[in-house]
């Protein structure tokens, strides 16, 4: 059994790069003294991918998570427009839900006569910054999931990653499926769920998303000073006691010597909703987060609701913050009319805001 500093493993690991969850409460790390009320309370309602192939994509989905159908239909021309997209383009959507949650949907989106479509992170390892590197899931069954995955076409970052920490015993894995979209889904072995969590068979619905970071502390100051978001995790930069397999992929030989640190932030204490970003020092990669734009191939962005587009905007202005799409108002399948604001995160991600 590796041993791992308690530290350490309440946060890093938690994070999904070891697949631990934490025991005991960390959001309780010391925060900026000056952090305001945050934007939004609730999690994110959806994730939004550009797929070349809206079936193939969601087939992961559908035949192993038994995800349910909320939306599939065009693309509101009022979204395109808000993307600047070529005269002419279209799309299509396909939205998909875990059953029984009520938000961490998964949004697809082919986009048709857009112009030319390059995947967000072409080939990329974790140490190339920029962009979404992955969604993450709970799985049961990790072994039946891969050999289900890899027969429908999807295949994987790593193998599967066994370890133990403590009374817990985990296995992770980084789904890679069609056009690179990744899904890291971990598996509890011996301890229970949280409590609280939906239920699921074999795959949960999504509850965080990961970023690879230049600065993870420039990603801070936007999460807590300018979003006021609450901190899960901030640890010191880790690297692991021996070498070590681990699931971002980072040579067993340099795990002792190459260091990582994670952020991990939400709205309020929950489970789900979170946001991670991960800075990698000292393996010096390529970065996409200019490429993090529709039709470009890949994980584009999350959606919060809040309240107010109004005061969400007053507190930009404030902070200094630039919005990337103005305010429009759009009208989402399964979701009804809404008004929608978005802005970059460092690493170019899209977050966006929406009021229904």
């Amino acid at each position: 059994m590796k041993s791992i500093p308690p530290a350490l493993a309440l946060g890093v690991l938690v994070s999904c790069i070891h697949g631990i969850d934490p025991v005991a409460d960390v959001s309780a790390q010391a925060q900026t003294p000056s952090k305001p009320a945050p934007v939004t309370t609730e999690p994110w309602v959806m994730a939004t991918a550009s797929v070349s192939d809206l079936d193939r994509t969601a087939q992961f989905f559908r035949e192993i998570g038994q995800y349910e159908t909320v939306y599939r239909g065009p693309l509101d021309p009022r979204e395109i427009s808000s993307l600047n997209l070529p005269d002419g383009a279209s799309g299509e959507v396909l939205t998909l839900k875990a059953p029984g949650s009520e938000h961490g949907l998964v949004r697809l989106i082919r986009f048709d006569d857009a112009g030319p479509k390059v995947p967000t992170r072409p080939g990329a390892r974790a140490w190339d910054t920029g962009c979404i590197w992955s969604l993450m899931v709970r799985v049961k069954g990790m072994e039946s999931v891969y050999d289900d995955a890899i027969a429908m076409g999807w295949w994987t970052e790593t193998p599967i990653t066994y370890l133990e920490f403590g009374p817990s015993k985990l296995n992770v894995v980084v789904f890679k499926g069609p056009d690179g979209l990744q899904v890291q889904g971990y598996e509890r072995l011996t301890t229970p769920l949280p409590e609280g969590f939906t239920p699921f068979e074999r795959v949960s619905q999504p509850f965080n998303i990961m970023q690879m970071s230049r600065d993870r502390e420039a990603a801070r100051v936007l999460m807590e000073d300018v979003l006021g978001f609450d901190r899960f995790w901030y640890g010191e930069p880790y690297t692991d006691p021996e070498p070590t397999y681990m699931p971002l992929g980072i040579p067993k030989n340099l795990t002792t010597t190459i260091p990582y640190m994670a952020g991990i932030f939400y709205p309020v204490e929950s489970e789900y909703g979170r946001m991670e970003y991960i800075e990698i020092d000292g393996l010096e990669g390529r970065d996409y987060a200019d490429r993090c734009n529709a039709p470009n191939l890949g994980w584009l962005s999350v959606t919060y609701p809040v309240e107010s587009l109004t005061d969400l905007q007053a507190r930009l202005d404030d902070k200094d913050w630039p919005v990337h799409i103005a305010p429009y108002h759009t009208e989402r399948g399964g979701l009804g009319d809404m008004a929608v604001l978005a802005i970059k995160a460092p690493d170019g991600a899209t977050i966006e805001f929406i009021e229904r």
